[in-house]
């Protein structure tokens, strides 16, 4: 059960309890809203909660609103604020998961964006493992990712999470921990919820941000880390479905997913059919990290106490 008791709503912070939308909301009933997930990390060592990436997300909060004609009423600064505030309120001391949503709250039966009342609300709840498994075993989902055209994947809008859910289940349903989805084209996209990254002959392919996938703040994270303290090639490109049967390694990436290796995908093993080298590699590297231990990425940690 969720351990939060508060929640940042109609401009203050107020019990869990009194954030309530009515069943007439416009976002309730269409969709219209955008959000974020962001982590924070708790430290026993220095007894500190991190806040891992906190501007970053929030910038990208900014950015969804402007493309679903969202004006969000605070800056990025008074997002960051208000989220180490509410942090500091429910005292937090082990690893959280922060929600920020920004949606339409009118009880309109109108379907559009424009004309609305926009507004904010933020929460957060102690938070484990997105995927459960440490190695994990995936299918090629029958149902495409949506494409830019029809409702763009680098704006996280709520609605567009259903075709996340259906990708999910179908996996779910037959048996695996997760889906991969290709695009409208028949390439690679990303994950249900995260990115994802192969590797052959010691370098890092992931599909370019314009093959309908969300921008992830994870993806870049990765990206940096292997190149710098791996000192691995990354190259963004296309990917074939066939390339992941063949790949050394594949893995995801995400807030949720952290850094997930992939041990099989429809029944093919991946590689010798076990994880590494490389994905451990950068999941402990990147434990590590958003635990505020690394101190070349120490500021990417927001402290909450």
């Amino acid at each position: 059960m969720p351990n939060n008791q508060y929640a940042f709503f109609n401009g203050q912070i107020v019990p869990i309890d009194h954030a309530q939308v009515s069943v007439m909301t416009h976002a309730l009933n269409y969709g219209t809203g955008c959000f974020e997930g962001i982590r924070a990390y708790w430290n026993a060592e220095e007894e500190q909660l991190f806040i891992f990436k906190l501007r970053a997300h929030m910038e990208r909060l900014h950015r969804s609103c402007r493309i679903l004609y969202m004006q969000l009423p605070y800056s990025v600064d008074e997002l960051c604020q208000i989220t180490v505030d509410l942090l500091r309120k429910e005292g937090f001391r082990e690893d959280v998961y922060i929600r920020p949503l920004v949606y339409k709250s009118d009880p309109l039966i109108a379907v559009r964006l424009n004309d609305t009342t926009d507004s904010f609300t933020l929460w957060a709840v102690g938070f484990g493992q997105y995927l459960d498994s440490s190695a994990l075993r995936v299918c090629v989902s029958s149902w495409r990712r949506i494409e830019d055209n029809i409702i763009p994947s680098r704006a996280k809008v709520a609605g567009a999470y259903i075709n996340s859910a259906l990708a999910k289940t179908e996996a779910l349903l037959n048996g695996y921990d997760e889906a991969i989805v290709l695009g409208s084209d028949g390439h690679v996209a990303e994950a249900s919820a995260a990115n994802l990254f192969l590797v052959r002959n010691n370098t890092l392919i992931t599909p370019p941000i314009t093959s309908d996938v969300l921008e992830g703040i994870t993806r870049q994270v990765v990206i940096q880390l292997a190149h710098e303290r791996l000192g691995l090639h990354v190259v963004e490109r296309p990917i074939d479905r066939t390339e992941l049967y063949i790949a050394d390694e594949v893995f995801f990436c995400g807030t949720g997913a952290e850094v997930k290796p992939i041990i099989e995908i429809d029944h093919r093993k991946v590689g010798e059919g076990t994880p590494g080298p490389i994905a451990p590699l950068l999941a402990q590297l990147y434990r590590e990290v958003v635990h505020g231990k690394v101190a070349a990425y120490r500021e990417w940690c927001t402290p909450v106490y």
